[in-house]
């Protein structure tokens, strides 16, 4: 996919339109184009902007009437008066005018209401990470499942300490770790598999954020939980069912060592 291609499909990326392999190849994209990023970056700034700042007015019910009897009398044929004629010629292009401005100002109105929250699009961003790490075969950089053989390979290749840890007596097997990139930001990625189901853990710092908090979307035939805890921000996202995501998650909130509070 190239930037032309792209920006023609930006509006119905935005809006979720596409399958998720189409999703899967412009989020591929728009991680490794800079002029993209900045592309998506101002078009959620305008969308945001248009639905905080744009006024709202509830139209009376006399405009509606109003608006009907202009339709009505445009769509008579006059033929008795020249000056009459002249009138409706006048009128016709005034109330399309109208009806049209109405119905782009509702269609941005939908479009500003379906605007995708910050947290959906931050979903959207590292479930698109898990699908590309699996449709590209690359689960890890660093394959083991060992936890101190994994934990210490993140030395040197992030600015932070993921807390890594292995849960196989539960089911959930540590298979590995990389790095990719999510939130402007490169990440951690621990690798687990459930049965024959691959989990995809990012973790990245937050700035200090010491209590979980679990919230969960789903997209696309994907769970994602979401958390931060221990300055760390955590998504874990798999197409298991919510139960067993949620097991995993609670799993790892309970081995994951929360700072004291100062």
């Amino acid at each position: 996919m190239d930037c032309k291609e792209f920006n023609v499909m930006l509006d119905a990326y935005v809006d979720s339109e596409f399958d998720a392999f189409t999703m899967a190849r412009m989020e591929t994209h728009v991680q490794t184009c800079p002029a993209c990023q900045q592309r998506l970056r101002e078009q959620m700034q305008l969308r945001a902007a248009i639905k905080t700042a744009a006024p709202y007015f509830k139209a009376p019910a006399s405009l509606r009437q109003s608006m009907h009897a202009q339709l009505r009398k445009a769509g008579k044929t006059p033929e008795k008066s020249r000056g009459l004629d002249y009138l409706n010629t006048w009128r016709w292009p005034t109330v399309s005018a109208v009806v049209t401005s109405v119905v782009l100002f509702s269609t941005s109105l939908m479009l500003v209401l379906n605007t995708p929250s910050a947290d959906d699009l931050l979903a959207r961003e590292v479930i698109g990470g898990h699908v590309r790490s699996l449709m590209a075969e690359h689960l890890t950089d660093v394959r083991s499942t060992d936890q101190h053989t994994v934990k210490p390979w993140f030395i040197g290749q992030l600015d932070f300490a993921p807390p890594v840890r292995d849960f196989s007596a539960q089911g959930f097997v540590l298979m590995g770790g990389r790095l990719d990139y999510v939130n402007n930001r490169k990440v951690a990625a621990l690798v687990y598999q459930y049965r024959k189901h691959a989990i995809n853990l990012f973790i990245w710092p937050t700035g200090g954020e010491r209590t979980a908090n679990l919230h969960e979307r789903e997209w696309q035939g994907y769970t994602a939980d979401a958390w931060t805890q221990a300055g760390m921000q955590f998504w874990a996202v798999s197409d298991i069912n919510a139960t067993e995501l949620n097991e995993f998650t609670h799993l790892l909130q309970s081995a994951v060592v929360t700072p004291p509070v100062q």
